[in-house]
């Protein structure tokens, strides 16, 4: 069963989350601020995790960051804040989607449930060690390493990165790459492409604003290239 840690200050969003949550066979926990929420992820280890960024007691992103510092579990931030850069900002500390508010609990949960099954390990996946003069790509280990030390990447980083390098060589277009990653009803965010292959990027790319292993093609889509 899919458990699922709820963070708001807002008690009627808290209460409709943990009712449609509910119905829907998910365990639910619920925090009012960011110290619960962190206690809480650390003592009951979520599937997912639900993010409003105005808690009382700090930014939500300070959450994110203090999750990102040991879990790779999905973060999709819940907001009534919907100015691009504290989008960005959020997605760079680490979130994997952004819902802003009011929302459709439909949307929602179905954003979640493509979170979740973006994380899950992927049965009989093959050994295969993918190594470039930057970095390592270990698609089994699911693992990235660069100058001797893991790279920590979110479960959208990494399934954005094992498309590509599955495809090295290729060009894998932006239709393709929003389908596979974050499923058909996003095939026209190609600001999610952008967002992401940036912070890819500065996180492997020896020169992000020259990048030698990530190659945007114009207006087509990106390709991997060892």
């Amino acid at each position: 069963m899919t458990r699922v840690l709820v963070v708001d200050d807002e008690p009627q969003i808290v209460r409709a989350l943990v009712i449609n949550l509910k119905a829907r066979k998910y365990e639910v926990d619920a925090a009012h601020d960011g110290a619960s929420a962190l206690e809480l992820a650390a003592a009951r280890h979520p599937d997912v995790v639900v993010l409003d960024l105005g808690l009382p007691d700090m930014d939500g992103v300070e959450v994110i960051k203090g999750l990102r510092g040991w879990t790779r579990v999905p973060i999709i931030v819940l907001s009534a804040r919907h100015a691009s850069d504290e989008k960005v900002e959020a997605l760079d500390a680490g979130a994997d989607d952004y819902v802003t508010k009011p929302f459709g609990m439909d949307e929602l949960l179905a954003r979640m449930r493509a979170a979740v099954r973006r994380a899950e390990p992927v049965a009989g996946e093959d050994d295969s060690l993918v190594v470039t003069e930057a970095f390592t790509v270990d698609l089994a280990a699911k693992k990235v390493n660069r100058n001797g030390a893991d790279v920590r990447l979110t479960p959208t980083e990494w399934h954005l990165l094992e498309v590509l390098v599955r495809n090295a060589g290729r060009l894998v277009s932006q239709t393709q790459l929003l389908q596979e990653v974050w499923g058909p009803a996003y095939r026209t965010e190609t600001n999610y492409l952008r967002v992401y292959l940036a912070q890819l990027r500065r996180k492997l790319e020896a020169d992000p604003s020259h990048p030698r292993h990530f190659i945007t093609e114009p207006g087509m889509g990106y390709r991997f290239e060892a």
